[in-house]
């Protein structure tokens, strides 16, 4: 097949195209490189199933394609808020540019929603019927209502047009080529602890998050872009287990070897307290769920981390 990727010179992006070239499909990957790299695929460069094409998905593209990944979007805090206009705008505009490629060439298209979708939640953990709780003016806003609008346009698509469409809302996700600066609890925890310094814990680090390794997830994106079936989504797509920042702070800091200690700091507005999915959904209609333990996942990422800081 040939797959397009929006964002596929983004940390998720980069792992899909890998997999989908190693089960032999053509994968063209479209990214602006507003917080994607191409360093994470230039060891895809060369290759004859492989094409890079520096685009902004908010503009229209004209290309022919077996199946569309739209994963194009900042995804960390202090990305997405650095320009939030263009966030928004990426998810929404965006969503209206891929899913009019997908009903043209009738094509099945997988849309990357998230876990931001349900805010703050007061459901933990948080199951695919839970409408979520958002503040719709905060500083987040333009990434969890950008989502929450492109997963509207997604079901208003399949109702209106009979768009093909797999919905995934992706949990806390990690693994090697996140961006060292993204901000993201994971990857600024390593950073420090191998530069040895302070480890940064927002509250009392009694927050919890879950933690899926990169590879699980790109196995359930494929999984459902491989259902035949004509609707497929929401779906949670994460690892339920749960640890606090304090607990992940320790996991770090004991495989690292660091002698960082705990620096406290006020806790940002809107951060979620809890996040955990509910992959019930999951393991029934895609027979997926995630096999890397956090200690596991941990090791292999902290290998990358002490290659590039």
């Amino acid at each position: 097949m040939r797959i397009l990727i929006t964002g596929g010179a983004g940390f998720l992006g980069s792992h899909l195209a890998d997999r989908l070239i190693e089960k032999g499909n053509e994968v063209i990957v479209v990214d602006n490189f507003f917080t994607g790299s191409k360093r994470n695929v230039e060891h895809l460069i060369g290759n004859p199933r492989f094409e890079l094409i520096r685009h902004d998905v908010t503009f229209p593209l004209f290309i022919e394609v077996d199946a569309i990944y739209n994963l194009a979007s900042p995804a960390s805090p202090v990305h997405y808020q650095r320009d939030p206009v263009q966030t928004i705008k990426t998810n929404v505009i965006g969503a209206v540019n891929m899913l009019g490629l997908a009903k043209r060439l009738k094509v099945p298209i997988f849309q990357a929603s998230t876990s931001e979708v349900y805010g703050d939640p007061e459901v933990h953990p948080q199951p695919e019927s839970y409408w979520g709780r958002v503040n719709t003016i905060g500083p987040r806003a333009c990434y969890d209502e950008g989502k929450r609008a492109a997963e509207t346009l997604f079901f208003d698509y399949q109702r209106q047009h009979g768009v093909k469409i797999r919905v995934a809302r992706i949990f806390n996700t990690y693994g090697p080529r996140m961006a060292a600066d993204d901000g993201r609890v994971v990857s600024n925890f390593i950073v420090q602890a191998l530069r040895g310094e302070d480890i940064t814990i927002y509250g009392d680090g009694s927050q919890t998050r879950s933690f899926c390794y990169v590879d699980d997830l790109v196995a359930g994106f494929m999984k459902m872009m491989e259902s035949d079936k004509p609707l497929l989504g929401p779906i949670n797509l994460g690892n339920p287990g749960e640890f606090t920042m304090l607990e992940l702070a320790q996991q770090v800091i004991e495989i690292t070897g660091s002698k960082s200690q705990l620096k406290f700091m006020p806790l940002p507005q809107d951060d979620p307290k809890q996040r955990q999915p509910d992959i019930t959904k999951a393991k029934a209609e895609l027979g997926w769920e995630p096999k890397v333990d956090l200690r596991k996942g941990l090791e292999k990422t902290i290998n990358y981390f002490s290659t590039v800081v």
